[in-house]
């Protein structure tokens, strides 16, 4: 029997959507596939992901620093500012649908704990998102310095929710090699995209780690 639910964040249960008026690659005059070859750098990415850089400010900085052209002090706060803007907006305003599936699965008593692969940026705003309320615990990567598919931070959460490996279930986009990772550590895994449609190789490839693929959170009760 389940007993707790270890959810991913990203294209799980918000979609962090550029906004029209305000956001990074149009400050910079770029396409966004532009902006995020620099901003999506594997390993910029890894650092701020990992919890090595501390500060909004210097995931911004170090952005900036391997883009060939010159970005000025008062640009980089307009794409500080249109970052943590995105990032708010994502997890301020959730699917009803997606609340209403945490709030059952919480009623019967399972726990729902968070997995995510996050910066400093990605994270600041979690308390202030009507998710919070549903989760008992929350895993940032930049807190714990681990990512996964790293086995080490699904046994991290185990531990924290004090539950064996066959009591917990693992529910995420597929992204990061996420389900081949909380496989390793004995969870069932469930594929959903529901937020995120995946390309035709892209979905084949993960639902080979797959125990569950559902289109829409709310069949995870009767799974469960």
């Amino acid at each position: 029997m389940i007993k707790a639910i270890f959810f991913d964040l990203f294209f799980t249960l918000i979609v962090p959507v550029y906004d029209e008026n305000i956001n990074e690659y149009k400050i910079l005059g770029l396409t966004p596939e532009e902006w995020e070859k620099y901003a999506e750098d594997d390993t910029l990415y890894e650092e701020r992901a990992m919890g090595f850089v501390k500060s909004e400010k210097e995931i911004i900085d170090k952005i900036a620093d391997i883009m060939p052209i010159k970005v000025d002090e008062e640009t980089r706060g307009k794409l500080l500012m249109a970052r943590e803007h995105r990032m708010k907006a994502a997890l301020q305003n959730v699917s009803p649908k997606i609340l209403s599936a945490l709030k059952e699965l919480r009623s019967k008593g399972i726990k729902i704990c968070l997995i995510s692969n996050a910066d400093v940026i990605d994270s600041k705003y979690w308390n202030e998102s009507p998710l919070s309320e549903f989760f008992d615990e929350t895993i940032f990567s930049c807190d714990v310095g681990l990512l996964k598919p790293d086995k080490r931070i699904y046994e991290l959460a185990m531990e924290k929710t004090g539950y064996e490996p066959h009591q917990c279930m693992f529910v995420g986009d597929g992204g990061s090699s996420e389900l081949k990772g909380a496989k390793s550590v004995g969870m069932q895994t469930v594929f959903t995209e529901m937020l995120d449609k995946k390309a035709p190789e892209q979905r084949e490839r993960i639902m080979k780690d797959a125990d569950h693929i559902v289109e829409d959170l709310e069949e995870l009760v009767g799974i469960v």
